[in-house]
């Protein structure tokens, strides 16, 4: 149910409703939910026509991605039942798989395939950095934080304003996210492991990941066409 207990990533035992899991299970549930998170986006990719996405007007198309992804990052970070926050987590789901539709039709299905695996690979490697290194990772999400709004605000001008988009700033992107993973699955270790956490947890690891993979996806799609 939803409640005014802490957001997710500040709860305690105290703080925590539901039962304690292990931890084989809390992982379990964790990559179940985000199995389904990317199950559901290769599902809309597949079914249905990018002309259908693409022809919702874009003030349009925005305002209810936001609308529904806000609208679940509010239900999951503040629900303490796992059922509410697994809703709120399709909410950012679906926004998010309209999204990947529109992009990986822009791209030869071989490109898409190996952003796939280079992003498997990354992000394994980084959960395995954020176990290891769970201190490191908080002290640098400030800086993550800070440097995702400057490159956003400056895409957001070269885009809108001049028209371009320069490439370096899709590195900077993927290797922001590379940090936030790190840090989402240090977090995700450190809260106390129930079915809503680890729904929660997997909420969050699914848009770090879903962002890495369009930003790996344009990097070798550029690389591809040179």
């Amino acid at each position: 149910m939803y409640d005014r207990n802490p957001s997710v990533f500040k709860r305690t035992a105290e703080s925590s409703s539901g039962n304690v899991i292990s931890p084989g299970l809390y992982n379990f549930i964790i990559g179940i939910v985000l199995c389904w998170g990317f199950g559901v986006n290769y599902l809309m990719v597949k079914h249905i026509p990018v002309s259908t996405v693409d022809s919702v007007p874009r003030l349009l198309f925005y305002i209810g991605f936001f609308a529904s992804c806000l609208f679940g990052v509010f239900l999951f970070k503040r629900s303490s039942s796992p059922y509410i926050s697994f809703l709120g987590y399709n909410f950012v789901v679906v926004p998010f798989g309209f999204v990947v539709n529109l992009v990986v039709h822009q791209y030869d299905p071989d490109v898409v395939l190996a952003a796939v695996r280079v992003t498997a690979f990354v992000t394994a490697g980084m959960m395995v950095l954020g176990s290891l290194f769970p201190r490191f990772f908080q002290r640098i999400i400030r800086v993550l934080a800070i440097a995702l709004i400057v490159v956003i605000i400056v895409e957001v001008i070269e885009i809108f304003i001049f028209g371009i988009h320069h490439g370096i700033l899709d590195w900077i992107v993927a290797v922001i996210f590379c940090g936030y993973i790190g840090f989402d699955w240090a977090r995700a270790n450190a809260i106390p492991k129930t079915a809503d956490n680890a729904v929660d947890s997997a909420a969050a690891l699914y848009m770090d990941i879903i962002n890495l993979f369009l930003r790996i996806l344009r990097i070798m799609g550029g690389q591809r066409s040179t």
